[in-house]
């Protein structure tokens, strides 16, 4: 194996997340994927399972069943893009062996157990591990991450959330009562497995909401934004189902604290542009579109400041599946081997 080339392996190679962790690594400078594993697929080529992969390295790659001797044998890292629940056994497990490990999964996102147990209707069977597990927003927590065995890589809409919110909380220039989060995000973000509500049939030529007061990513978000303010926010989170195949576009209400004006708020968010090459603020005037990040890891981010009713209205797009999952996991994995954050992930938005 080549100098500096770090040996990760994926486990849960056939959801979407798992499709597109191999996009993303089929030309990482630094990564070799060693082990791919399905319990259901196991035996398969990557390239019979995906056949637009065929002709490359990682095509050639046989499918094994999920193996914790192998995989903490034979990598320095692993990603889990599994179920929630399954995860943190496999977790602790890899981490107990010396493997970082980074987690696609809701386990380990919420630092308290009866919150996740609450929430997410089954016991955490690794409640150790919770308050050292580092939340892999890059934005926020990039020095924690690269010191960091195990990460929680966030959901897909907290993600456009909490990137939309932090410049104008950490400013000062709205208040962290009363926001409202309006979330609209592609089928793709309900996962590969058959569902009713996810048929072509159901989702084409509608649009609906879903999970309101209900949906599980509400306290993770809950929790992010409360430590960002340090004091306890309760954000309304309302998430609706778009008839594309990803994407997510969130519209953040927010109430304009006494001293905001539009140029503070646009030079707020263009200091945090400027910091993380994954933040793109635009025009004032010009609100983002989601073909813009497909299959990208920005963040676009359109900024209203509506001075009749004192609000603040901010706009975050971002793509689902890579910066809202796989992308991003990535991005934690180049910081937990000490890699240039975007090692791999300059990858421009797919067009159409």
């Amino acid at each position: 194996m080549a100098r500096n080339t770090f040996a990760v392996g994926l486990v849960g190679v056939t959801g979407y997340t798992g499709m597109e962790m191999l996009r993303c690594l089929l030309h990482h400078p630094d990564f070799e994927l060693t082990i791919v594993t399905s319990r259901q697929e196991a035996g398969k080529s990557v390239a019979r399972l995906f056949p637009q992969l065929a002709g490359t390295h990682l095509g050639q790659l046989t499918i094994s069943e999920p193996d914790m001797d192998r995989l903490a044998a034979d990598c320095d890292l692993v990603f889990l893009a599994v179920p929630h629940g399954t995860a943190m056994r496999m977790a602790a497990e890899l981490i107990q062996r010396g493997v970082k490990v980074v987690d696609l999964s809701a386990d380990f996102r919420l630092k308290s157990q009866d919150v996740f147990e609450q929430w997410y209707n089954c016991r955490h069977e690794a409640p150790d591990l919770l308050q050292g597990a580092v939340y892999g927003l890059p934005e926020l927590y990039a020095t924690e991450i690269a010191q960091a065995r195990l990460v929680a890589n966030p959901g897909c809409y907290p993600t456009s959330v909490l990137l939309g919110l932090f410049p104008a909380l950490q400013a000062g220039l709205v208040h962290s009562r009363d926001i409202v989060a309006d979330s609209k995000s592609g089928a793709s973000g309900a996962g590969r497995g058959a569902k009713v509500g996810t048929l072509f049939c159901e989702v084409s030529d509608t649009f609906k909401a879903y999970g309101l007061g209900t949906h599980r990513h509400t306290p993770e978000i809950d929790q992010e934004v409360s430590r960002m303010t340090g004091q306890t926010v309760q954000v309304s989170f309302n998430p609706h189902l778009l008839p594309i195949n990803r994407g997510i576009l969130t519209t953040l209400y927010t109430t304009a604290s006494g001293h905001t004006t539009l140029e503070g708020l646009c030079q707020a968010y263009e200091d945090f542009d400027r910091d993380h090459p994954w933040i793109r603020v635009q025009p004032q005037g010009t609100l983002p579109e989601l073909k813009n990040v497909r299959g990208t890891m920005y963040c676009d981010i359109g900024l209203v400041l509506d001075q009749r009713t004192g609000r603040v209205i901010i706009v975050s797009v971002i793509d689902n599946l890579c910066r809202g999952a796989s992308g991003q996991a990535l991005a934690n994995a180049n910081l937990m081997c000490g890699l240039p954050l975007t090692a791999g992930l300059d990858l421009p938005a797919l067009v159409p």
